[in-house]
């Protein structure tokens, strides 16, 4: 890249020196991301104004702001600016009881977030540390560490000028960018960012170039591709002043990151990085980030950012058993039923033997009779005919599909269009009425959409829209490949549609479950959480052992004390009244998958299985213990179900069968198992009934001959060893 020479800076905020004024930071707002994820939708409506779980995007961004304390909002918009000034206009942020001291509204023709950049530097009304963030950022987190941090090191070095907030998550987190991947290299003594990369895994990028003058042997440097960017920095104006300079910088990480960091000998300018452990934070930045982002919030993973926070003006959700969320006004069949992890908006209709799972449905909705509707999203006003199969789509306003139809999952159908009856919607169609802006009216200044005639191949003879054709979604605004984002959205069957929540696992239950019996469980070494239930009645629809193995694994991975582990599973078994059965199989999985990861992880020090389970269980023991009722029964049925799941966890993890031995060992001798329980347990035919069971009881078996060892040889031993003793 091409730059100019440095100008010059003035050394200060505008109006006086920072020890003459308190400081304060202002945000900056991009509502418009040049990007093309999100076509046909975005040829019409702004990403920030869509709906992410029946709430515009933009609410969730104002709201992480205004809980974050920031007083003064730029609001800086590029395509479809009236539409935003006119929602805004009607929402609570611009009344007199708004938190925000200042909003400010700023048009602008800018065609990447590089001619945003420079544009905001020319207009001079950032007066000191700002903030800048996409109007699809969904958050909880409060941002007064950060700028402390940031603050703290300005206040040493001017020459710090930038910290970005990244969200530490793992490596196939399903909110990251994937196509390609970012790579921080970071210098953990400083937290300061020394390296950006790039990897794309899907043509075979496994490797980054580390620049060897990082890798002194006095330097403990970081090299991480487990955090999530969600594009959320605190900024000095200097920044601003580097856009200007490197005139040809479009894209925030791709050019801008990299090039300061490559010229960090030239210029002295450092990036710090503050990672997140706990808060929620991702960025709407794709399809199947839409889907994640909206399965998280409908499960209270964003909390308190959730649906019956009513953060929108006129909204009145009511949480219910299974996390749906009931709009008022809503008219229900008897016949009907709506399955966990649902919304349904104020004044929508569904008729009679309709199945609604896993879905959000919009306001004023008209749902036909015997409709089937999973893993989809209806916007406003949308009408589905009876009959009709709604898998893994987006549907936007006021569209309508006829009677009859079978939509497939991953499908798109844009505003207003209309499928008519007895139409299959592929997989892969984006249906819309209304194409990208002619080039000549986006050189007037005023962007046009071209019209879609109607393809009645499409949408049938009684139809309304066409294929949409985009010429340029083969490249995103960092220039890299978009194409394989949308296509996994195209897949959403197999990518985004199960109960998986946005976090560093995803639950193999359903998949397991669907596999041939004579086909071998596979390893799930690579970040899966799995219960291998194909042997036990388990539902696949369990949702509850997703949320609470994730939730629970993710505390493990943290090092939370036992108190913190015992608080969490108690407030997820009583948010779904979920039994104990499901508690346990939900304990089991997380903590085997936890001891699994610290062998994994123990190459180093080459830590034994034994020591691995033995210092887990005995700084957990107590959770265990509030497992189990039965000590005082004579039949141990919940020893029974406890050692019978703890099999069928441990067929699908490495070392499974030596695991199990020392937890079985372990929970006797801390007195959470007994010997009655095991007892039953070893001879229940049940835990003998498959290979895989069998195989799990191999190595514990000897330590089950001992426990029935008669008493009188070990009495016998014990004398032995006692006169040997004396002797």
């Amino acid at each position: 890249m091409s730059k100019r020479p440095a100008k010059p800076r003035p050394g200060g905020p505008k109006g006086g020196s920072n020890d003459e004024r308190e400081e304060t930071l202002q945000a900056v707002v991009l509502t418009d991301t040049f990007e093309t994820a999100f076509n046909p939708f975005t040829c019409e409506r702004p990403r920030c104004l869509l709906p992410v779980a029946n709430t515009p995007l933009i609410e969730y961004t104002l709201e992480f702001l205004a809980h974050a304390g920031i007083q003064d909002v730029i609001l800086y918009c590029g395509a479809h600016t009236e539409l935003v000034e006119s929602y805004l206009k009607r929402s609570k942020w611009l009344l007199s009881s708004s938190p925000f001291r200042k909003f400010e509204i700023f048009k602008s023709a800018s065609r990447s977030v590089g001619d945003a950049m420079r544009d905001l530097d020319s207009r001079d009304i950032i007066t000191g540390d700002f903030l800048i963030v996409n109007g699809d950022v969904v958050s909880n987190m409060s941002i007064g560490p950060a700028w402390q941090q940031h603050r703290a090191r300005r206040a040493a070095n001017k020459n710090a000028i930038m910290t970005m907030i990244l969200r530490e998550a793992g490596t196939t987190h399903r909110t990251k960018a994937r196509r390609p991947g970012p790579v921080f290299v970071v210098d953990a003594a400083e937290h300061r960012c020394v390296q950006y990369e790039e990897v794309d895994v899907f043509d075979g990028g496994h490797y980054v170039n580390v620049d060897p003058d990082f890798l002194t042997p006095s330097s403990e440097i970081d090299i991480r591709s487990d955090l999530i960017d969600c594009r959320i920095d605190i900024c000095t104006p200097d920044v601003l002043a580097l856009w200007t300079d490197s005139f040809d910088y479009e894209s925030p990480r791709k050019h801008f990151l990299h090039g300061v960091l490559k010229d960090h000998e030239l210029n002295g300018k450092t990036v710090h990085v503050h990672i997140l452990e706990r808060d929620y934070a991702a960025r709407v930045h794709d399809l199947p980030a839409y889907h994640a982002v909206s399965r998280d919030i409908t499960s209270r993973w964003s909390y308190p950012i959730c649906p019956d926070s009513n953060l929108s003006p006129g909204q009145s959700y009511r949480l219910q058993r299974g996390h749906v969320y009931m709009g008022d006004g809503v008219v229900l069949a008897q016949s009907c039923q709506i399955e966990r992890k649902s919304i349904i908006g104020s004044k929508t209709s569904i008729g009679e033997n309709s199945r609604i799972r896993g879905s959000v449905i919009g306001r004023r909705c008209q749902i036909g009779r015997n409709v089937t509707i999973e893993g989809a999203y209806l916007w406003d006003d949308v009408v589905i005919g009876d009959g009709s199969k709604i898998d893994g789509a987006i549907i936007a306003d006021e569209a309508e599909v006829g009677a009859q139809c079978i939509v497939e999952p991953g499908a798109l159908i844009s505003f207003g269009v209309h499928v008519g009856r007895g139409m299959t919607v592929r997989g892969k169609s984006r249906i819309s009425r209304v194409g990208k802006p002619h080039e000549r009216s986006k050189l007037d200044g005023e962007a046009v959409n071209q019209e879609i005639s109607t393809d009645v191949s499409v949408v049938g003879e009684d139809g309304v829209g066409g294929e949409f054709v985009d010429s340029d979604e083969d490249e995103d605004a960092d220039g890299s490949l978009n194409q394989h984002s949308n296509r996994l959205m195209y897949t959403l069957s197999n990518e985004a549609r199960s109960d998986s929540s946005i976090s560093t696992l995803t639950s193999d239950t359903e998949t397991e479950m669907e596999q041939p019996e004579h086909q071998e469980e596979s390893s799930s070494v690579g970040g899966h959480l799995s219960t291998s239930e194909r042997d036990g009645g388990v539902s696949t629809d369990d949702g509850f052992h997703h949320d609470a193995a994730t939730s629970l694994f993710d505390a493990l991975q943290r090092d939370e004390g036992p108190d913190i582990v015992q608080i969490e599973l108690q407030g997820l078994r009583m948010g779904v009244d979920a039994d104990y059965h499901q508690v346990r199989r939900a304990v089991i999985s997380a903590f085997m998958k936890h001891i699994e990861q610290r062998l994994i992880n123990s190459h180093s020090t080459s830590m034994s299985t034994g020591e691995a389970v033995n210092k887990v269980l005995k700084r957990y023991r107590n959770v265990f213990e509030k497992l189990i009722f039965d000590q005082q029964k004579k039949v141990k049925t919940d020893q029974f179900d406890f050692l019978l799941s703890l099999q069928r966890e441990l067929m699908s993890r490495q070392r499974g069968e030596n695991i199990m031995l020392f937890v079985v060992r372990d929970l006797y001798q801390l007195d959470v198992l007994d010997e009655e329980g095991l007892n039953q347990w070893w001879d229940d035919p049940a835990s003998n009934a498959t290979g895989e069971l069998q195989r799990m009881r191999k190595c514990t078996e000897p330590f089950i001959e001992w426990l029935r060892k008669p008493e009188e040889d070990s009495e016998e031993e014990e004398s032995e060893e006692e006169e040997e003793e004396g002797e």
